[in-house]
């Protein structure tokens, strides 16, 4: 029998707050165990908690992003649960009424169809603090306690991991670009619980699901997902049943292992939230937060492809990291097609390789759109040649200025009179007969030789193309 995957994530994105869900306490990473807490934070019975309306915010923001429908009217539960990372043994989170309902996300399989992944609802809750194990006792570190924490629960709409990876890269991009979240898997922004299971092809019923807690990495979840697919496909195969439980990926092993059987919502006796009113939204705060939302990625490809006439695949990767589209957009403002191609060009090879090796982001460099725009428009008009431009390019990069100025003071600009480079062209084949005879012997290379002793002779402003026109009509005059 033929079965498909069934399967469903629920991603946690810690949102971009300066303090916590709940309490006033700063929200910074690398700090010393138990440093930025309150009696709040720290569950001390009588501590009442304050939202954080900023949470509230970029949670509603991020369901505008994903197509979701608002709920003018959120509230907060108790979500009971004995264990040493929740201090006063409940969580504060939305269970009936969570702030955002519905909405989806589009993405693009690797054979380039396209599937719409619906959203059930994302809500809002505060994250748990942090259990440190060491040789022989545990720590429990409650600087992350209270971190405000959006949880995004996809339906069971994926068919692979690829599906999965394509999901949650496509929630990432829209989420880091409307600034809710930095969406950072090393420090544990983005983290997600996978829900798997399998069924007959072409069956309605769902089978028994097993959810994999806490994966950090889309490698990670890859495997994870691929694993288990397989795994109960062998139970299925040799009759045993697949119990719906709570499974670990254990990375080194490369193989999920059992942990505990599933909870029910009904485990955990949710109740209201007695000490925190609901959240009431009215249209006008609505559209005021709407009007904060940048353009969806998807549709700044379409519109840059558009406006700058540059390639699909240029536009994807320029669009996958806001500040280099941003920064792109910038400097091709004003400039026609083909000049904001070449800058594309330059952009997509020279730009991106100095920022890789540097460990500087495009926001972090001294250059300026302004200056890489102007250093562009310079090659593309002749004032100097390719070579120039690649000299020039990892010093503004590093230290800023104004190109046209840097040209002019140093004497840059491109030899492109051709009584000028005609005598050079003559220079180097009086200097050099052997390549000559080389030319004429049928070694055509050889004429790339006196493109570059031009080169020298001028001191690299000399423009290979012409100088390249030069030299051939010499050599075969001769």
């Amino acid at each position: 029998m033929e079965f498909e995957n069934t399967i469903g994530l629920e991603t946690h994105v810690q949102l971009k707050t300066a303090t916590k869900m709940f309490c006033g306490c700063l929200l910074k990473t690398g700090c010393e165990p138990n440093t930025n807490v309150c009696p709040v934070c720290l569950g001390y019975p009588g501590a009442l908690p304050v939202m954080n309306r900023e949470a509230v915010k970029l949670t509603v923001m991020s369901g505008m992003m994903l197509g979701c429908e608002v709920n003018r009217h959120a509230t907060f539960d108790r979500k009971n649960y004995f264990y040493p990372d929740m201090a006063k043994d409940y969580q504060i989170s939305e269970n009936g009424n969570p702030l955002c309902i519905g909405g989806g996300v589009e993405i693009t399989r690797p054979d380039g169809t396209k599937k719409f992944i619906r959203i059930n609802h994302i809500h809002l809750e505060e994250d748990a603090a942090k259990i440190n194990h060491y040789a022989t006792t545990s720590g429990v570190d409650f600087n992350r306690g209270g971190t405000p924490l959006m949880e995004i629960v996809s339906e069971p709409d994926m068919e692979s991991a690829d599906d999965a990876i394509a999901y949650l890269t496509a929630l990432k991009e829209m989420l880091v670009y409307a600034g809710v979240s930095d969406c950072n898997l090393e420090e544990g922004n983005m983290r997600s619980d996978v829900n798997i299971s399998i069924r007959p092809v072409g069956a309605d019923k769902l089978g028994t699901k097993v959810e994999i807690k806490n994966m950090n990495s889309f490698s990670g979840i890859h495997s994870a997902l691929e694993y288990e697919a397989r795994r109960q496909r062998e139970c299925m195969a040799h009759s045993i049943p697949i119990v719906q439980e709570t499974r670990r990926w254990d990375p080194e092993a490369l193989e999920t292992a059992s942990m505990r059987s599933k909870e029910n919502a009904h485990d955990y006796r949710y109740f209201p939230e007695p000490d925190l009113v609901p959240v009431e939204l009215s249209d006008e705060q609505i559209e005021e937060w709407r009007k904060l939302l940048p353009e969806k990625p998807e549709a700044r490809r379409a519109r840059m492809i558009e406006d700058y006439g540059i390639a699909e695949y240029d536009a994807e990767v320029l669009s996958q990291h806001k500040a280099n589209a941003d920064f792109f957009e910038a400097a091709a403002k004003g400039l026609d097609k083909k000049v904001a191609k070449q800058l594309c060009n330059l952009f997509m090879s020279d730009v991106m390789a100095l920022m890789n090796a540097s460990g500087k982001s495009i926001s972090e460099c001294a250059m300026t759109p302004a200056a890489l725009a102007s250093l562009v428009s310079l090659a593309a008009k002749g004032t100097i040649n390719g070579p120039t431009l690649k000299e020039l390019l990892p010093e503004i990069f590093e230290k800023g200025g104004d190109p046209e100025a840097i040209v002019k003071e140093r004497g840059l600009g491109a030899v492109s009179d051709t009584g000028a480079l005609e005598a050079f062209v003559d220079q180097a084949i009086a200097a050099n007969p052997g390549p000559v005879q080389d030319f004429k012997n049928g070694k055509k290379a050889a004429a790339g030789f006196f493109v570059g002793q031009v080169m020298k002779l001028s001191k690299g402003k000399a423009d290979p193309k012409i100088v390249g026109a030069i030299v051939a009509k010499k050599l075969a005059s001769l």
